[in-house]
């Protein structure tokens, strides 16, 4: 890749090595002082890529964010399997410093929210816009709730 095609895709918001790398950087700190300046730096450049991740989130292997960081929240108290797949503005959210514990080879779809002290099993499929606050065991597919449709009016 050119430094062009480098630049205009780290300005897009696509080119996400910087930020995993000061991640990956920030976690195996031991001065404290060096630490701080990498997280604010990781902090800062996940900003740059709207989103969050926690700085103790514990993350196996990097995930695959096919839209970039884009509205990702990921809670401090996390932990995330090796090879996940998440989409744009998912929610891995903590209730009582309690938060998900996601297997290894799982697919989060657009807009899920998985919520609370929940354990997701290896090879879950979670759909777009399914909200999770229950276990779900290993290779299993979590959809979002049913659509209900109302009768309409057969004049208009």
């Amino acid at each position: 890749m050119h430094f062009r095609d480098t630049l205009t895709a780290y300005a897009k918001g696509d080119s996400l090595h910087l930020f995993w790398r000061l991640f990956r950087l920030q976690q195996s700190a031991h001065n404290k002082f060096i630490r701080k300046l990498l997280l604010f730096l990781c902090f800062r450049c996940a900003h740059r890529h709207g989103g969050y991740i926690g700085a103790d989130a514990v993350i196996k292997s990097r995930p695959s964010l096919p839209h970039g960081l884009h509205g990702v929240f990921i809670s401090r108290y996390a932990k995330i399997g090796a090879n996940c797949r998440i989409y744009q503005n998912v929610t891995v959210g903590e209730v009582h410093k309690k938060a998900p514990v996601i297997g290894d080879n799982v697919l989060i779809g657009a807009g899920a929210v998985l919520i609370g002290d929940i354990q997701i099993g290896n090879r879950v499929k979670i759909g777009a816009g399914a909200v999770v606050r229950v276990s779900v065991p290993d290779d299993c597919t979590v959809t979002a709730q049913p659509i209900q449709i109302t009768e309409c009016d057969k004049n208009e």
